[in-house]
């Protein structure tokens, strides 16, 4: 069963000074624990990125065999038809992987709950910060730090930034940092949000997760 949950947030600037306005986010979590939801979202996410391009080679795609390697009787050998049999070094594999699709099938409406409850439960580690996607022009990492700094970031633990565009500038300034991660609101997955400590949010973003995860 879900139950709607409210949060407000009052957002900083880059100066980290709290300015006179509020963001709502309404969200429908699990009235009990959705941690199997979580579970299942989880492997979802985590399966789409495997390749599953494995392959090996049957007896029949191995080149050569195509002699018999000795006569049937008389040698005192074991009988063989194939120097690609897969008893052979050199020959096929039995039972090898090949190539396959590997998906997991979560409805639409499972993975917008299992985003939801995650947002809800992580409601105390969410800074707002005000136009950051816009504020940053050049690709300047000392400056997205100062702007860290004033917001009373904390360095040293896991952060997801996300914004409702990934901008070039932005983007180059955070990649030589060890413990940011930046993502759009489109593309909020489970993985992201469960690794984070500490989660920073733009006004912009938070109209993309209304409209794209909420009702």
């Amino acid at each position: 069963m879900t139950i709607q949950k409210f949060i407000e947030y009052s957002p900083l600037n880059i100066d980290g000074k709290q300015l006179n306005e509020t963001h709502e986010l309404k969200l429908n979590v699990l009235e009990n624990s959705g941690n199997y939801l979580l579970h299942k979202d989880l492997l979802r996410h985590c399966n789409s990125q495997r390749q599953g391009t494995l392959s090996t080679k049957t007896r029949s795609e191995v080149r050569g065999g195509g002699r018999k390697p000795w006569r049937q009787k008389g040698t005192g050998r074991a009988r063989a038809g194939s120097n690609r049999s897969p008893l052979w070094k050199g020959g096929g594999v039995i039972f090898g992987p090949k190539p396959r699709t590997i998906s997991l099938k979560l409805n639409k409406k499972e993975r917008q709950l299992s985003l939801q409850t995650l947002l809800y439960n992580k409601k105390n580690n969410i800074v707002v910060i005000e136009n950051l996607e816009n504020e940053i022009t050049d690709p300047k990492t000392k400056r997205f730090l100062k702007i860290c700094n004033d917001c009373k970031i904390n360095l040293e633990q896991k952060t997801l930034i996300i914004v409702s565009k990934k901008t070039i500038p932005l983007k180059l300034s955070i990649q030589n940092t060890k413990n940011f991660e930046l993502i759009s609101a489109s593309n909020l997955n489970t993985f992201s949000l469960l690794k984070a400590k500490q989660i920073i949010l733009t006004p912009l973003a938070i109209n993309d997760i209304k409209e794209i995860y909420c009702d």
